[in-house]
């Protein structure tokens, strides 16, 4: 092994060069172990030292940002209150270019659009105040990652935060013409292994359930016995309204945005044909209905509370499916299922409403309902 003073952090074992370097104790609760090693894939010296120096100036400004995290924000009780603001465009805060992006971008958004925005960058404000986008820097944002995965959230869950917050700053930034940097952009995240993959759930297990649903009858199994035939999404199911539902020849459903539940994407409008289970859930919806949504329960004319539906259903799902798997699980199953009998990947992508590569696949109307619900019609047989 190499001397720990050399300052290259550099051995030689074989013919290869690797990194070398102790973890600092003060930032050592961080990783699993003592010592950092990396194969630095050359066995030119000249090169191997430029490598690690650089590999060792970029953990020195992450050890810092580490360091940082955990100490109070200097001289935060100097900065400048919101009535001290200047002209608009000279001065705008954190908060400012919340309200610019709400403004330009939230106009027929959804509830949970508006909620992760504001939830987004008020968490930056109560860790790192409410200053003029200039005054951040890329310390700072690195501070409030660490603080975000300190809380125990998902690398993944870090980077959908810091992506919301970058698009509010750029916005402001292109909006207004300042000229500063985006302190949130660029930031380093580590590749952490801690998302939790949803698993398929097995046809077995899906066919036992459904059993179930048919058994018990009540609102919450004819949601149950929907996702489980559809794909849907649980808030395209449970925001649906009766007039998105059709009975006649061909039975299908059609996915559109309301102003109660809007859609993920533009490819998430489609029609959906009803095969199986589905198709008897849809039948005991509008033989019972006393309402104009299929789900009352979780659906009023302004909110489709998908979350509330999760929860319930989760609950009950618990024992009767593999560990790892949840309600969305049935979406995993969906895709795997029409795989098994062969359906065509661009018909996959229309049914699920997944984005589809290819410049060729946006022409035309895409596949009928008569041919997509023969393909449909193949996964209740498997």
């Amino acid at each position: 092994m190499g001397n720990n003073n050399n300052p290259s952090y550099v051995f030689l074992k074989g013919t290869t060069f690797y990194f070398n370097r102790h973890v600092p104790k003060d930032v050592r609760e961080y990783y699993k172990s003592n010592r950092i090693i990396l194969c630095l894939k050359t066995s030119r010296r000249e090169k191997a030292i430029r490598m690690a120096k650089s590999i060792a100036q970029r953990l020195e400004d992450y050890w810092l940002s580490l360091r940082l995290s955990n100490m109070d924000i200097p001289a935060i009780h100097l900065l400048k209150s919101s009535s001290s603001r200047n002209i608009q465009g000279q001065n705008d805060s954190l908060s400012d270019a919340l309200e610019l992006y709400l403004k330009l971008k939230g106009v027929g958004k959804n509830d949970t659009f508006i909620r992760g925005a504001k939830r987004n960058i008020l968490s930056v404000i109560d860790v790192l105040g409410d200053r003029r986008l200039g005054e951040y820097s890329s310390s700072d944002a690195a501070a409030f990652r660490d603080f975000l995965l300190k809380k125990g959230l998902t690398t993944n869950s870090v980077k959908r935060n810091f992506a919301t917050i970058r698009s509010i700053v750029n916005l402001c930034i292109q909006e207004h013409g300042l000229d500063c940097k985006n302190a949130f952009s660029r930031l380093y995240l580590p590749n952490l292994n801690d998302s939790k993959k949803r698993m398929p759930i097995p046809i077995e297990h899906i066919k036992q359930i459904q059993r179930l649903c048919m058994s018990m009858d009540d609102d919450i199994r004819w949601l149950v016995a929907l996702l489980s035939d559809t794909g849907l999404r649980l808030s395209e199911a449970a925001g649906l309204h009766l007039n998105d539902i059709n009975l006649t020849k061909n039975p299908h459903i059609i996915v559109t945005p309301h102003p109660w539940r809007g859609l993920k994407t533009k490819d998430s409008e489609r029609q959906i044909p009803l095969v199986g289970t589905a198709l008897w859930a849809v039948k005991r919806i509008k033989a019972n209905s006393n309402s104009n949504f299929a789900f009352p329960r979780y659906t009023t004319s302004t909110k489709t509370n998908a979350n509330s539906a999760s929860a319930a259903i989760n609950k009950w799902l618990q024992s009767k499916v593999p560990e790892g798997c949840v309600i969305h699980s049935f979406r995993h199953s969906f895709r795997d299922r029409l795989r098994e009998v062969l359906c065509p990947n661009e018909l996959i992508d229309q049914l699920g409403g997944w984005s589809t590569a290819g410049v060729g696949t946006k022409y035309g109307k895409g596949y009928p309902l008569e041919i997509s619900g023969e393909w449909m019609s193949k996964i209740t047989l498997h």
